[in-house]
């Protein structure tokens, strides 16, 4: 087992970035060349919500929803400091750090080159970004710097339940004090769509299959029959995506850069806030670095389909959204690397 899981992980390492590039130059050329494309897709939707995309979005939640274990806490109130420092970065601090960077940079840096109404759905799509803290890659990134992985699930397990509390409030509140309408009415059928319905679906095959045939088949055969999926599930999603905003890229393409900008910053301000904070408050280094990568990547799946089903494919606000998954993949990984190379700043790395 531990030979396939770290084969997954190099494929992964190597070349997701390559692929995510492939799918979105995919996407703008069918978007370009094959508008029918992406009219017909945009057509399938009821209430504002694309099937097709709900579809996607459901394919690479489900398996990550399914490595929740909430029996796991039993264990981490032992030492809860950990947990803390998680929610504290990810629900007090992110979600308006994104909220100052995107706006300092879009409003202020970049005003010559961005309009308002656009630097507005921009921002919009930021805020989505860092209202959604990770609850699935981070299980990768906990796994390359060697983190704690009882810990990890209970750091995952909880922000999810936290998400359904918290994230509706916060983005109304951030993307009220930027002017954008949202009716919650819209947040809450999201997250019971990508969430709550996910969610439900991966702890009942997870106690379905530890039932019948126990949580060794379940952790070391069962949930990696679905690895393909989610990333065949992320890929297409993004085909859809960047074709309907085909025409919106090819007439502002110096815009992905910029939008990039704010959000490689939060992800480096965040993730070392929380892993410093975790050596001040005397973490071991297994439980410090898997608090800063929760902190520092994004539910950007959870972010592309809400910002879908407020503002539309082809708005601005997913396109937003989309550059976050563009980012996250090879910045994740090169916080990686400093983790592993800040070992030794912990006792138990020394």
């Amino acid at each position: 087992m531990k030979t396939r899981q770290q084969t997954g992980i190099s494929f992964f390492q190597k070349y997701l970035t390559v692929w995510v590039l492939l799918c979105m130059a995919a996407g703008i050329l069918i978007g370009h060349f094959i508008p029918a494309v992406p009219e017909a897709l945009d057509r399938m939707e009821i209430a504002g919500i694309s099937i097709p995309i709900a579809i996607l979005i459901w394919i690479m939640i489900y398996p990550m929803m399914i490595k929740v274990d909430f029996q796991s806490v039993k264990e981490v109130g032992k030492n809860p400091k950990g947990l803390f420092l998680t929610w504290i970065v990810n629900w007090a601090i992110k979600p308006f750090t994104m909220y100052g960077l995107a706006s300092l940079f879009l409003f202020g840096a970049f005003k010559n080159f961005i309009s308002p109404d656009l630097a507005t759905q921009y921002l919009a799509g930021a805020v989505l970004l860092g209202a959604a803290p990770c609850t699935a890659m981070v299980f990768v990134w906990s796994t390359l710097v060697n983190g704690n992985p009882a810990y990890t699930v209970v750091q995952v397990a909880t922000n999810d339940l936290i998400i359904l509390i918290a994230f509706v409030p916060i983005v109304k509140f951030l993307l009220g004090v930027s002017n954008v309408s949202v009716p919650y009415s819209t947040l809450f059928v999201s997250i019971f769509l990508f969430v709550v319905i996910p969610l439900a679906g991966g702890v009942i095959t997870r106690i379905a299959v530890i039932n019948r045939r126990g949580k060794d088949y379940l952790e070391n055969e069962f949930i990696h029959k679905f690895d393909n999926a989610t990333t065949i599930g992320l890929l297409l999603t993004l085909v859809i995506i960047f074709s309907s905003q085909a025409e919106v890229i090819l007439g502002n393409p110096f815009h992905i850069v910029l939008i990039a900008v704010p959000l490689i910053i939060q992800t480096f301000v965040i993730f070392f806030l929380a892993y410093g904070a975790g050596r001040l408050i005397r973490l071991p280094f297994e439980i410090a670095a898997p608090a800063g990568m929760i902190g520092a990547s994004n539910f950007f799946e959870l972010a592309v389909a809400v910002a879908i089903a407020l503002f539309g494919t082809t708005s601005p606000a997913a396109l937003a959204t989309t550059v976050g998954v563009l980012t996250e993949v090879p910045v994740m990984l090169t916080l990686v690397k400093i983790a592993n190379k800040t070992k030794g700043w912990f006792s138990d790395g020394r």
